[in-house]
């Protein structure tokens, strides 16, 4: 059962946020919208940034030209035992690196990490493949030029990042590039053709989404591509291969059957899966950890598995390793223990 907390805050999100769509409407429109009622997260949700913890904002051009941006959120500290790439959600048309720092610095301080929150480019002024050639291009900035050991790097993402997140695994794994150790989904979509039964069973219960507005957004990230095709809706690739996952999602929103199946996918294909449904909560639940004891108990849960995938026992506070570089600090470390 949810606290009390979490039925409040579903209640608030019901009232502010979630709006019936109507059968025709402007994609311009819809963006403007979105990015009006996501794109500013109140600053009570907002996180108080620790001492020590640098936000830096970062650009970089690909060998195509084009310009990727995000921040750095990194300690002052020469052996960072994970780094994270994250990739936040919001329809692929609305968010920013800004809106999820609530997770992003959350899960820089539980991990005494780095991280890197991509702002990737939106639909519907960037359709599909924008933010999944953005996601491609920081993953290999990241290991290229950045120090980031593949053995020590994983990528999250919430949503339609959680989404873009496996398909970045699955383009990384075509590009015969080295996989990163694991990844965390949170609320993923997956299938953005929209078949999923909870679209419409948990249409009246999703405290942010009715099913029909999961469909709209899915043809303005899409456009002209397939929404089948299996970079759009990674649902439909191939996993074989891919690293342990690590999936939440919750009993009552309308992308469950995207987590659902996507468990049960990837198990066939022989990856590691550890797959957690909560009771009643909100969408991308771990935004609000400040206020629910469920987003902070799930983070949590996510630095516990990057402990696991990245063979590391702990990230102790206070006694961080200091020294050489990243790679050299591979000491002997406890087995990694699947799920």
């Amino acid at each position: 059962m949810a606290s009390w907390q979490a039925a409040a805050l579903s209640r608030f999100i019901a009232f502010k946020i979630k709006r019936k769509p109507k059968e025709r409407e402007d994609e311009a429109r819809v963006a403007r919208q979105a990015r009006l009622k996501l794109g500013r997260m109140p600053s009570y949700a907002l996180p108080t940034i620790p001492d020590g913890l640098r936000i830096r904002p970062v650009s970089f051009a690909t060998l195509d030209g084009d310009a990727v941006r995000g921040e750095w959120l990194d300690w002052k500290t020469d052996c960072p035992p994970a780094t994270m790439l994250y990739l936040h959600g919001g329809g692929y048309i609305a968010c920013s690196p800004y809106t999820h720092r609530p997770i992003t610095v959350a899960l820089a301080t539980l991990l005494r990490g780095r991280v890197f929150a991509l702002d990737y480019r939106l639909a519907p002024e960037h359709r599909f493949p924008a933010a999944l050639d953005d996601a491609v291009a920081a993953y290999r900035w990241m290991v290229e030029t950045q120090s980031a050991s593949p053995r020590r790097l994983l990528i999250a993402g919430d949503s339609a990042g959680g989404g873009l997140a496996l398909s970045t695994l699955i383009r990384l794994r075509e590009l015969g590039l080295p996989l990163p150790a694991g990844a965390t989904l949170y609320s993923p979509w997956t299938d953005l053709a929209g078949t999923g039964e909870t679209l419409e069973t948990n249409t009246e219960r999703d405290a942010m989404f009715y099913g029909a507005g999961i469909r709209l957004a899915g043809r303005i990230y899409a456009g002209d591509t397939p929404p089948d095709h299996p970079l759009v809706s990674p649902l439909y690739a191939d996993l074989t291969g891919l690293p342990p996952l690590q999936i939440f999602a919750s009993s009552s929103e309308v992308l469950l059957d995207d987590a659902r199946r996507l468990a049960a996918r990837a198990r066939v294909a022989g990856v590691s899966v550890e797959l957690r449904i909560e009771d009643d909560l909100p969408h991308v639940w771990p935004l609000f950890c400040r206020l629910i004891p469920e987003g902070r108990r799930t983070l949590a849960q996510t630095a516990a598995f990057a402990r696991r995938v990245t063979n590391h026992p702990a990230f102790p506070l206070q006694s961080m390793p200091l020294g050489s570089r990243h790679d050299n600090c591979l000491a002997a470390r406890a087995p990694v223990t699947q799920h």
